[in-house]
Parts: C-alpha cells; sequence; structure tokens
C-alpha cells in the first residue's frame, strides 16, 4: 500500500489519515466505531514521528497499522469488561494499550514497559495525541505487586514481549496480584505452551485460546491466550 498522508517524512493532514484508517478498518472487517478513527490517526501519527527517532514500530503504513496493530486491539477488547482496569505489559510503541483505550473508553488502561526511553517515548505519545494514559517506567511485576491491593489490576495484556515460560518466570512471584492474563500470541504458541507445561511453569495455571485471527500475508494465524491461577478458573 502507499504510503499515506500522516506517515513518517509527510506533513499531510490527520484528517486523510483517519479516512485511510477507517477505509482500511472497513475492508478488513474490524468492529471500530467511526469517531474512533481520528483518535487511532492522531496516536498513528505521533508514534511515526516518534519512530524516527527511537524504533517503536515496524507497522508504519495504513496497512500495517490496522492489519496488525488495530487488528490485534480488536481480537483483544471482546474478552474485556466494562470498566475493567487493565496494564499493557512491555508497551513498546503502545500497542496494544493505547488502542484499547481508543477502542473502549470505559476500560482504564496503563502502560508500563521496563525500557527508561521507550516509556519516556511512549509517555510523550500520549501527550501529543491528548489520549491521557498513565506509563509507568520500569518492570510492569514490580507495578503489579503495589498494586495488588485496592486499585489491582484486573487483565495483563501482553503481546510480543517474551515467550511463554520466560514471561511466567516473570510474573510467578506476584501471581496472586492480579486477575488473569491475556497472551496476542503467534503460529508457535503451542510449542511455547509444551516447553513451559514440560518445565512445571503451568502447574498453577490453566491456559485457554479464547480467540484467533489471519496473520495478514500467511497461512499462519495470531490467537489470543487466557491465563488464569487454576482456583480462579475453577
Amino acid at each position: 500500500m502507499t504510503t499515506p498522508a500522516g506517515a513518517p517524512g509527510t506533513s499531510g493532514d490527520e484528517t486523510e489519515l483517519a479516512r485511510a484508517i477507517g477505509d482500511e478498518c472497513r475492508r478488513l472487517g474490524l468492529a471500530v466505531a467511526d469517531d474512533a478513527a481520528p483518535r487511532l490517526a492522531a496516536y498513528a501519527a505521533a508514534l511515526w514521528r516518534a519512530n524516527e527517532r527511537l524504533n517503536l514500530t515496524r507497522h508504519t503504513d495504513v496497512g500495517r497499522f490496522v492489519g496488525r496493530d488495530v487488528a490485534d486491539s480488536c481480537a483483544i477488547a471482546p474478552h474485556l469488561a466494562p470498566g475493567e482496569r487493565v496494564l499493557d505489559v512491555g508497551t513498546g510503541g503502545g500497542v496494544p494499550g493505547l488502542i484499547l483505550a481508543i477502542l473502549r473508553p470505559d476500560l482504564r488502561v496503563e502502560l508500563a514497559d521496563s525500557v527508561a526511553k521507550k516509556a519516556r517515548a511512549v509517555a510523550a505519545i500520549v501527550a501529543e495525541a491528548g489520549l491521557g494514559v498513565p506509563v509507568h517506567e520500569g518492570p510492569a511485576q514490580q507495578l503489579v505487586a503495589r498494586r495488588a491491593r485496592g486499585d489491582r489490576f484486573d487483565t495483563l495484556v501482553v503481546r510480543a514481549v517474551a515467550p511463554l515460560l520466560k514471561l511466567l518466570s516473570w510474573f510467578e512471584p506476584v501471581a496472586d496480584s492480579y486477575g488473569r492474563m491475556l497472551l496476542v500470541k503467534g503460529p508457535r504458541w503451542e510449542e511455547e505452551k509444551r516447553d513451559a507445561r514440560h518445565r512445571g511453569a503451568l502447574r498453577r495455571l490453566t491456559v485457554r485460546r479464547i480467540a484467533a485471527w489471519p496473520l495478514p500475508g500467511s497461512d499462519n494465524s495470531s490467537v489470543l491466550l487466557e491465563l488464569r491461577p487454576r482456583a480462579a478458573a475453577e
């Protein structure tokens, strides 16, 4: 797809970018309200400008932004209850957390990244796009532990952060401090699950595949996995 107005290196109008994003969402059959497109455009434009200084995303045109970032967020959104408190773990450039905040304004979304320069960059993107989403610098598991009472997170959302086994090792010490985890995984998810089970990392957890959707330009799919403590799942 031709790079649209509003992409890096252009001075195009965000209105045109919003129109292109809306058109692509409709072409792909994504459930995105018309009034979300301008906010998605403001976010994408800010992200792409920041990406010129720091590598935050490879999805720097409308096709990849909608086909991967928006599509992944649309797959997560129906599995979040109204008003849930959500933490985007290892947010990078803000996906999926910022897009979830745009698609579902009822959610209480926060972002965390352990890489200081990325956390500062996404905080600047949030401010530039006027999204008002809190951004935390530092390991997400420490934040989860601090918020274990009162305003604890209902759901941790994770995309493209680490293999399942490594991710579980990070969060095992705070396993009782949040409700559940939703993971976006690619075609190797079953292999990762087998490895985690073989290493004993799933003794206290249930893992369910709750959604799947095609990866654009391939025969593979992305999946959404839900991880819950066994006692909560039962």
